[in-house]
């Protein structure tokens, strides 16, 4: 096991540095001058000279990936020569110096991920700081809906295989599928948010946390939560029925519930002890990855419901040209995809144990 986790430890690192390179050229050859992104219209030449001598945007690009490389590296190389770009300084990086040689140090940091080009020079890592836990509280609220509701009625599914109730959760699930989360989101917020606002009580926008009425402090709405979470948890609710439901006609075929049914075991005992168990394995996948989607995914959700994650902030991002905020948020997002299914991974050989890694 340990050499499998292992293994998989140092094929996400691979990927992930092949992630962050494509990030990196993919954004350094986009039209613009970054140092102009940084300033306004009216900054003259001697500004944009000493801002582009501070950043290196002046330096060859082979040389600026390598710094970049070096900024999102736990251990990176640094120069104590103050005339070098790569002159390390503490309360830029943190970190903790464990090798010195002349006046080269290496750094064990966290991850620097640079500043933002127009929150006047804020940190990315901030940025993701004050957002990322926004999204990650609205994907687990989405992905808890289609758990639990994907594998109760997927269940149903499979154990009613062909009759009314079946053919209605198939059309219901082919729906969710097939309808994009930014038109849901849109319906949703109109239908449930304006319509039925009476009835339901529920805001067309909001956030978790949002100003109180004299806009001195924030204050925690949890009712905001609810129509972003399902409209969010409609499509990986859609597939988990579609799996859990196959996966059930397949189990309930085999010989080994046919002699539980033989022996009079009850249908919930023979589902719940048996079947489940068996058809959990392609659901617990789809999981897995639809969480890791959802974080990715919940770019136009979070925009249209006014929902304060990191969707909405590489969506506005995007529009300001913002680039170290969409490079941070990818890298991030990439990271978390990549941390998920390591777990995942690994949690298979728990719930089946046919499984062997070698």
């Amino acid at each position: 096991m340990l050499s499998f986790v292992f293994e998989k430890i140092i094929i996400g690192l691979i990927t992930l540095f092949g992630v962050a390179s494509i990030i990196f050229f993919l954004f350094t050859v986009l039209p613009g001058d970054p140092a102009q992104m940084m300033l306004d219209q009216k900054s003259d030449s001697k500004q944009l000279k000493i801002l582009k001598t501070k950043f290196g945007f002046d330096l060859p690009i082979t040389k600026q990936y390598i710094f970049y490389m070096n900024d999102i590296s736990l251990i990176s190389i640094h120069s104590l020569d103050s005339k070098d770009f790569t002159f390390y300084n503490k309360k830029k990086y943190g970190g903790i110096q464990f090798f010195k040689f002349n006046k080269t140090v290496l750094v064990f940091k966290f991850p620097f991920l640079r500043t933002s080009y127009q929150k006047r020079g804020k940190k990315v890592l901030s940025v993701i700081h004050e957002t990322l836990p926004n999204t990650i509280i609205l994907a687990i609220g989405s992905i808890s809906i289609a758990i639990f509701l994907g594998i109760f009625l997927g269940l149903v599914a499979g154990y009613y295989k062909d009759q009314s109730i079946d053919k209605a959760l198939q059309v219901f699930s082919t729906l969710g599928m097939s309808i994009p989360s930014f038109f849901s989101a849109i319906l949703f917020s109109w239908f449930f948010g304006y319509v039925l606002y009476d009835f339901t009580n529920l805001n067309m926008t909001g956030s978790l946390y949002e100003l109180d009425d004299y806009g001195e402090s924030y204050k925690l709405n949890l009712k905001n939560l609810i129509l972003p979470s399902v409209v969010l948890g409609i499509r990986p609710l859609a597939v988990i029925v579609q799996l859990m439901r196959s996966q059930l006609i397949d189990v309930l075929s085999q010989d080994y519930i046919r002699t539980a049914k033989a022996k009079g075991l009850s249908v919930f005992r023979i589902i719940y002890f048996h079947a489940i168990k068996n058809s959990l394995n392609p659901v617990i996948t789809a999981i897995s990855g639809w969480f890791a989607s959802l974080l990715s995914g919940a770019v136009f959700v979070e925009y249209i419901f006014g929902w304060r994650g990191l969707g909405k902030e590489v969506v506005e991002a995007l529009n300001t040209l913002d680039i170290p905020v969409i490079m941070g948020a990818v890298l991030v997002i990439s990271s978390l995809f990549i941390i998920i299914n390591i777990i995942v991974d690994i949690l298979y050989v728990y719930i089946d144990p046919q499984i062997k890694y070698n």
